[in-house]
């Protein structure tokens, strides 16, 4: 009698171990890999690794350590390329990839890769950029670059690729001049502009609150334009927005964050992944260390709502680009 109390308290014990939200199909049996393909420190890191963070203290995946590897050979191609053919269903249903619009864009407008080739999972979340500056730096607001470029002076901006790139061409338009005349350099992650911005080897820095967050609190990157139809609030407050810098249009190109696994992920996983993401985006964790602390707009979509709004979202950037 005295062995079968002990096997039902076991039993009762791995259950309340297990995430309530478990399905019989799926759960996790081995070590996670997630890939991220931007560097230490930029926004998909950050993002990647506060969600793996929450997961593990929440005990979101049944105790299984989660392994996030930065892969940023290529621009990120590299890593996108490896996820979406890995194809044995053990590793795929273990192998996940930190995926945003800034991704999506290149992928589809230089190689053949495209979201099909992948499982959306989730999406978590809407984020935005700014233009910062250095406090040493020559111009100190954006009405003086916009008076600069003007006058003929070459000012540099350096940001990421993607949706930074999408932004920097939205704002050219608006302003009315040219890509010589506001260059533009592309880096394979946010952290690397923000050290060259640093540096001192450029006029401005394009970046999204997160990646730029902590030189803000130091007193390293000022912000001096909110790329956004809407001002920012804490210590991004004072950036203006266009609108308020001149004669403009606001310019946004808002960014969605979210998650995908390997084409051949089982839906049963796909499922259970999709549940983790739900109840990270739940937990007053997500909302205060990172929708609030950085500014984004929350935006969950399970597995069945990403699947339909990465498509849509590729399908409309393919035609911008007439592809």
């Amino acid at each position: 009698m005295r062995k079968g109390f002990l096997l039902i308290a076991m039993l009762c014990s791995a259950a309340l171990a297990a995430p309530l939200f478990a399905q019989a199909g799926f759960v996790p049996a081995q070590n996670i890999e997630w890939i991220v393909t931007s560097s230490p420190g930029g926004g998909s890191d950050i993002y990647t690794r506060m969600i793996s963070d929450i997961m593990t203290k929440q005990n979101l995946v049944s105790g299984k350590t989660i392994l996030v590897n930065n892969r940023t050979d290529g621009g990120g191609e590299v890593g996108r390329l490896t996820v979406s053919r890995v194809s044995m269903p053990r590793q795929a249903d273990h192998t996940l990839l930190t995926f945003n619009s800034g991704d999506l864009m290149p992928m589809v407008a230089n190689t053949a890769n495209r979201v099909e080739n992948f499982t959306p999972i989730a999406v978590m979340a809407v984020d935005k950029q700014l233009l910062y500056v250095i406090p040493s730096a020559k111009y100190k607001t954006f009405a003086e670059v916009i008076a600069a470029v003007k006058a003929g002076q070459n000012v540099v901006i350096a940001g990421s690729k993607g949706d930074d790139v999408a932004t920097y061409k939205l704002l050219v338009k608006e302003l009315g001049i040219t890509e010589n005349q506001l260059a533009f350099i592309t880096n394979n992650a946010t952290s690397d502009a923000i050290t060259s911005g640093l540096g001192g080897h450029v006029d401005l820095v394009m970046s999204k609150p997160a990646a730029a967050d902590q030189y803000v609190a130091a007193g390293r990157l000022i912000p001096v334009l909110a790329l956004s139809k809407t001002r920012f609030t804490g210590n991004l407050a004072s950036a203006p927005r266009l609108s308020e810098v001149g004669a403009y249009k606001d310019v946004e190109y808002p960014v969605w964050r979210g998650v995908v696994g390997p084409k051949a992920m089982s839906a049963a996983a796909a499922k259970f992944w999709s549940d983790v993401f739900k109840a990270v985006s739940e937990s007053d964790a997500w909302k205060a260390n990172y929708i609030d602390k950085f500014k984004l707009q929350p935006f969950y979509l399970n597995y069945e709502e990403a699947k339909a709004y990465m498509a849509d979202y590729q399908a409309d950037y393919l035609k911008s680009i007439g592809k």
